[in-house]
């Protein structure tokens, strides 16, 4: 029998091994240590968690049955913050996935070059 983590994933004899497996490096991302954000990660949490309260501010506002334009003000806000936030992952990623993958040359430079260029594309679309 399988048994889980208390985050849920499985950890029996036929769970796969995943990317927070200390010696495996993330798939399909290089044997280079870490993400372009690894080294700003605390700050990136604090604004994720300034965002989640945003948005749990919103969830208050609509059940509080607070005037429509204010709770469309709030929106607008949190969606900034959250282009704002994937601007700077973006960037970061450009600055040290992509550059990482350009320096090493190959297949690799091709693929991070693509990928990034559909994240910018999605991006651009939302």
């Amino acid at each position: 029998m399988d048994s889980t983590t208390a985050d849920g994933r499985n950890s029996g004899p036929g769970a796969r091994s995943t990317a927070h497996d200390a010696d495996a490096p993330p798939a399909g991302h290089g044997e280079h240590a870490g993400h372009g954000y690894s080294p700003r990660k605390d700050e990136h949490l604090k604004r994720l968690r300034r965002i989640e309260g945003q948005v749990r501010g919103l969830q208050r506002m609509v059940s509080e049955d607070e005037y429509c334009i204010d709770v469309l003000t709030q929106v607008s806000a949190a969606t900034k913050a959250l282009q704002a936030f994937a601007l700077s992952m973006l960037d970061e990623h450009l600055a040290h996935c992509v550059a990482h993958a350009v320096e090493q040359g190959g297949p690799e430079a091709d693929a991070k070059v693509k990928e990034a260029s559909q994240a910018i594309a999605r991006l651009v679309r939302s």
